[in-house]
């Protein structure tokens, strides 16, 4: 069985971010509520944050609450906008290439039942 890694982690991030600003334990649980399979924890979603935001895809201020710790928010920038359609377009190329395996193994697993 595979390992946990959120490979796609910061186009998730990302995709959510485009809906408008959020904080990472936000994030976290639209990831964990939202995807049919979350293969990202907490430490993957503030790492991914931390690098997004030195490669200028999100930037981020501090919300300073009267009860609990400090928020930090993030934004999606025009940089990141465009790193989301260069994941689109990488996921759209993977999704083709899952099909086709996919499609190709039944077949696989049709022939051997048949005979």
């Amino acid at each position: 069985m595979a390992k946990k890694h959120g490979r796609h982690t910061p186009a998730f991030l990302l995709l959510f971010l485009s809906d408008g600003p959020a904080y990472g334990a936000s994030l976290l649980t639209r990831l964990q509520t939202e995807l049919p399979h979350c293969l990202s924890d907490s430490a993957i979603v503030y790492r991914s944050l931390q690098e997004m935001e030195k490669n200028g895809l999100v930037e981020s201020s501090w919300e300073m609450r009267e009860s609990g710790p400090p928020r930090k928010w993030y934004t999606v920038t025009a940089k990141g906008m465009l790193s989301l359609e260069g994941y689109a377009e990488d996921i759209r190329q993977r999704h083709a290439n899952f099909e086709f395996f996919l499609t190709h193994y039944g077949n696989i697993r049709d022939d051997k039942e048949s005979t």
